[in-house]
C-alpha cells in the first residue's frame, strides 16, 4: 500500500495543520542531504503517523521522534525497531540539549503556522550567543511553505517583502539552502500552498563579529519595523536619537531615504557598531 493511500486511514486534525508528506522521493531526498549514517542521532519533529520515521529508523544509530498527536503517537508505536525513541511533547516546550549528549540532526515537517517560532526556538535569537539547542544541533532539515523558504534565503537584492528579520535569524548562525521544491500533491491533505525543503547547517561563530549582538537586534528590529519609511524614520521611531541617526547615515554613506530592506546584513552590523560608538562619544 503507498503512502497517499495509508494516510486516508487516519483522521488528521485541522488544528494541529497536519499534512503528511506522502512522497517516496522526498523523503529519500531528505535521508540524501542530511547524510544519515550509523553514527547519527536524530531527532525529528512533528513525526506524525511515521512515514519519514520508518525510513530515518534505517540509516541512524538512534531517532527521537517528537510528536504532539495522541493518536499519531500510537501508530508510531507501530514501528517494529529498537533505536526509536517517541516522545508526546510541543516542540517548543522541549529542550533539545536534553535528549541527547552529543550533536544531533533535526528532521522536521512542521505546522505551517508555527514556522517562525520552531526556528527561532531551535536556533536561538540572534543575541542569544550560547543557545543550548543551537549547540546540540549540527544541521536541520525543514519542510516549509515555499513562501518561508524565500524568506530564509532572500538577500537584501530579493524582491523587499522576502528579505527580512527571519532572513537574518535563519542566517545569523547557518548556511542556509532550498534543497527543492515540494507540490501540493506530495501530501496528504494536500495543502493550499506550495512547500519547499530546506537546509541549514549550523555553523560554530555568528555570521558577524560585533559588541554588542543586543542592541544590533534592537538596530535590526527598528529597521525592518516599517516597511514603508525609510531607514532614518524607522531608526528614529524605534527610539534611536534623530542627531544620532543622522550623522551616522551620513558617516557610513548611507542613504538616509533607502528601506531597511535594501541594508545587508553587514551594513546593518556596521550600522549598529556605528550608533552604539555615537552614543559612547555623545552625539
Amino acid at each position: 500500500m503507498n503512502l497517499f493511500e495509508r494516510a486516508k486511514f487516519f483522521r488528521t486534525k485541522k488544528r494541529l495543520g497536519q499534512n503528511f508528506l506522502v512522497n517516496s522521493e522526498v523523503i529519500e531526498e531528505i535521508l540524501d542531504y542530511a547524510n544519515i549514517t550509523k553514527d547519527d542521532v536524530v531527532v525529528e519533529i512533528g513525526a506524525g503517523v511515521g512515514f519519514v520515521t520508518e525510513q530515518l529508523v534505517k540509516y541512524a544509530k538512534k531517532v527521537i521522534a517528537i510528536e504532539l498527536d495522541e493518536e499519531a503517537i500510537k501508530e508510531l508505536e507501530k514501528i517494529e525497531c529498537d533505536n526509536l525513541e517517541i516522545i508526546h511533547k510541543d516542540i517548543l516546550k522541549t529542550d533539545i540539549s536534553e535528549l541527547y549528549e552529543g550533536k544531533v540532526k533535526v528532521v522536521a515537517n512542521i505546522p505551517y503556522y508555527i514556522t517562525a517560532p520552531i526556528i527561532s526556538h531551535l536556533l536561538g535569537e540572534i543575541d542569544d550567543l550560547d543557545n543550548k539547542n543551537r549547540n546540540s544541533i549540527s544541521e536541520i532539515v525543514l519542510m516549509v511553505q515555499e513562501e518561508v523558504a524565500r524568506r530564509m534565503v532572500a538577500t537584501e537584492k530579493s524582491p523587499s517583502k522576502q528579505y527580512g528579520l527571519l532572513t537574518i535569524l535563519a542566517q545569523f548562525w547557518t548556511e542556509c539552502e532550498i534543497i527543492r521544491l515540494v507540490g501540493r500533491k506530495s501530501f496528504y491533505p494536500a495543502p493550499k500552498v506550495n512547500s519547499a525543503l530546506v537546509g541549514l547547517k549550523i555553523n560554530d561563530k555568528p555570521k558577524l563579529e560585533l559588541s554588542n549582538y543586543s542592541h544590533f537586534r534592537r538596530v535590526l528590529k527598528a529597521g525592518f519595523s516599517q516597511r514603508r519609511k525609510n531607514i532614518k524614520n524607522c531608526l528614529v521611531n524605534g527610539g534611536f536619537d534623530k542627531n544620532l541617526v543622522k550623522s551616522t547615515l551620513e558617516k557610513l554613506n548611507i542613504d538616509e531615504n533607502i528601506r531597511g530592506e535594501s541594508l545587508s546584513i553587514e551594513k546593518f552590523g556596521e550600522l549598529s557598531e556605528a550608533l552604539l560608538a555615537g552614543v559612547g562619544h555623545g552625539n
